[in-house]
């Protein structure tokens, strides 16, 4: 076999299928004219092209093929064309202020476009030769119509408030598009949560994580059984396609068994429903911490006495029970270099804080002083319970005061030892950190917390297997890390500092954390 041949063969990737999209016949022939592949052209990055043909769908090496036919693109104007659905949260104001800080990062011309009411499409040219370079298409839809563009190759990246379902990963391995629970198959851009808001003169100030999805179900009907007026809830939720109606039944119906009320008033997407209840001074409904308008934003609240808003840290730190991050899915296939550069952009330094400009919580890591934190303290004396002894919370204060708190926190999934997404997001940027050495010379201590069900004792050591976990998890990511250099360690203080009370399930999986503190 000629080494052209060879070459050609090594660059391809196989697919069991193809689905059908916008696409033209080509012809690819190698230099020595011994292998033609036929097909249509599914699209090409300006390095290589896909093509589905009657093997299945290929990616090809462009510079070991000539293309002939309607189909192939002009290589010396090469345009990089990406589409974006799913989540209006994300593509309304998020993904337009990042790539407008991409262009002037990179001194590129950006031009938006109002397609129509859900189409926007951003132009960037190169400022000095005013040459196209890339368009970016945003098509506001929802999460469901974000993943069903991507199985039908009419988009090329998913804007999710969720993770990917079963039936969406099974579809997309069909498509050939890899695992899309896989690593490195999604990047969480930013950080949201889902907030229950009333009209600004409603009295009420604060609901329980149960009461909520009480209220929700129908279980809770009336806002005097809350502490308001003795008036009918009406329930505002935003419509199940979308991916912040179902994170909402995901997060606060599901753990419960119950379903939502029929009575509850459905809207579009976040802004629609918070209009809505502007006007409505017995409504109560559940949206993103970014879109919360002119309604209040009701507390967390347990009975213990603990109280959790949607501050920044607190989304940040996942100590705020509620705390959605916000996805880009992206199919196992090569992007345009301009696509890639815009990807390794998002975890940029620079890109966070535009994240946190647009009214988002970013992922940059934070310290917190021990004279910040008071309250914890102060809580972990308050909920202190018999098998918390006096020498464990001495023990506690000791150790950490000399340091301070990463807002970089490690939770898992419900009722399971894997972390959950944000975690896995943690775990990836934590390591990247001790691979450029922001840590060396430093002492990194990843310390576990417990819930208070059962003896203090074994709490504790659950809580050390934790950290375990966690700290060879990022160890294992930092692959060209010199860990030499930090002096990492594990702690534990199992149910000794509670971020919430353990009378709900919600809360529970908030105190089981693993927390990371430096020096």
């Amino acid at each position: 076999m000629p080494l052209v041949r060879a070459a050609i063969i090594a660059a391809l990737f196989l697919f069991a299928f193809a689905l059908p999209g916008v696409a033209q016949d080509v012809t690819l022939i190698s230099r020595d004219g011994d292998v033609e592949i036929s097909g249509n052209l599914l699209g090409y990055d300006g390095e290589f092209y896909r093509v589905d043909t009657v093997y299945g769908e290929l990616t090809v090496d462009g510079s070991g093929v000539l293309c002939e036919g309607p189909g192939c693109p002009n290589l010396e104007n090469y345009v990089a064309r990406v589409t974006l659905s799913g989540a209006p949260v994300i593509g309304r104001v998020l993904i337009p202020a990042l790539l407008e800080a991409f262009a002037i990062r990179y001194d590129y011309d950006l031009e938006r476009t109002d397609l129509d009411e859900r189409q926007i499409l951003f132009s960037l040219t190169d400022s000095e030769s005013d040459r196209l370079l890339g368009e970016f298409t945003v098509k506001l839809s929802n999460t469901d119509e974000g993943f069903a563009d991507l199985l039908a190759n009419e988009a090329d990246m998913v804007m999710s408030l969720r993770e990917v379902r079963r039936d969406e990963r099974t579809h997309a391995r069909a498509a050939g598009m890899g695992d899309l629970a896989a690593s490195g198959r999604s990047r969480i851009v930013a950080l949201d949560a889902l907030v229950p808001v009333v009209a600004a003169s409603n009295p009420v100030q604060g609901i329980t994580t149960p009461e909520l999805a009480q209220v929700l179900s129908g279980e809770i009907a009336n806002w005097a059984d809350l502490g308001g007026p003795d008036a009918p809830i009406t329930v505002h939720v935003v419509s199940g396609r979308s991916g912040l109606g179902q994170a909402t039944v995901d997060r606060l119906l599901t753990p419960t068994g119950s379903a939502l009320t029929d009575q509850a008033k459905r809207h579009e997407d976040g802004l629609a429903l918070v209009q809505a209840l502007e006007r409505d001074p017995f409504g109560l409904g559940v949206t993103s911490r970014s879109e919360t308008g002119n309604t209040w934003e009701l507390a967390l609240k347990g009975a213990c006495g603990f109280s959790l808003r949607a501050t920044r840290r607190a989304v940040k730190t996942e100590d705020y029970p509620l705390t959605t991050p916000l996805f880009l899915y992206l199919p196992a296939r090569r992007f345009p270099s301009l696509m890639r550069d815009f990807l390794t952009y998002l975890r940029d330094p620079s890109a966070q804080l535009v994240v946190r400009r647009a009214g988002f919580v970013d992922q940059a890591p934070e310290e917190i002083a021990i004279s910040l934190q008071g309250d914890r303290f102060a809580n972990a004396i308050a909920q202190a319970g018999d098998e918390v002894e006096l020498a464990e919370l001495q023990r506690m204060v000791r150790v950490l005061s000399p340091m301070k708190r990463l807002t970089t926190t490690f939770r898992f999934e419900a009722g399971s030892v894997r972390l959950d997404a944000q975690s896995r997001s943690n775990v990836q940027q934590l390591a990247r950190s001790l691979e450029v050495g922001n840590y060396d010379a430093r002492r990194l201590v990843f310390v576990g917390f417990s819930d208070g069900e059962g003896p203090a004792e074994s709490n504790r050591a659950i809580a050390m297997r934790r950290a375990e976990a966690v700290r060879r998890a990022v160890s294992d990511a930092a692959e060209t890390a010199n860990l030499s250099r930090i002096a990492i360690e594990t702690e534990a203080f199992g149910e000794a500092m509670p971020m919430a009370c353990d009378d709900s399930e919600w809360g529970r999986q908030v105190n089981r954390r693993v927390e990371v503190w430096v020096r």
